[in-house]
């Protein structure tokens, strides 16, 4: 059976990956004591998000990649939760932070697009499992 989505030529998954470039760049500015809590968890949900996209995009069905598009949507709010941290803490530099903010709220709106047009697709959605 072809792929029906080659992830790399995903915008969504470009996106995603520019994300995780600027988060990577973002936490080379953090205090060298968060090496092991913040900075890992941060990079490991940045990385987490295109990760499942791609994953997802080798999937038989529009079910199962609609589920691994939602734990992309997942991984991104959980890396807004430890940025938020380092917002309140004053951790790192506040533009390359403001940056981040806008680019992953960009990829969470363009993730739940493509989760939706994933389900709603009535000729891809006939392939079963």
């Amino acid at each position: 059976m072809p792929v029906r989505h080659n992830f790399k030529n995903l915008k969504v998954w470009q996106k995603a990956m520019d994300l995780a470039d600027l988060v990577f760049e973002f936490s080379k500015g953090l205090p060298v004591m968060e090496k092991y809590n913040l900075i890992d968890q941060i990079n490991r949900c940045s990385v987490s998000i295109p990760s499942n996209i791609a994953e997802g995009s080798g999937k038989r069905t529009n079910v199962h990649f609609a589920e691994f598009l939602s734990t992309s949507i997942s991984s991104s709010y959980e890396l807004e939760t430890p940025l938020i941290i380092c917002e309140r803490r004053g951790y790192g530099s506040v533009d390359v932070l403001r940056s981040v903010f806008e680019l992953l709220g960009e990829v969470q709106k363009m993730l739940f697009n493509f989760r939706e047009y994933i389900v709603n697709d009535k000729e891809l959605s006939e392939v079963k499992s």
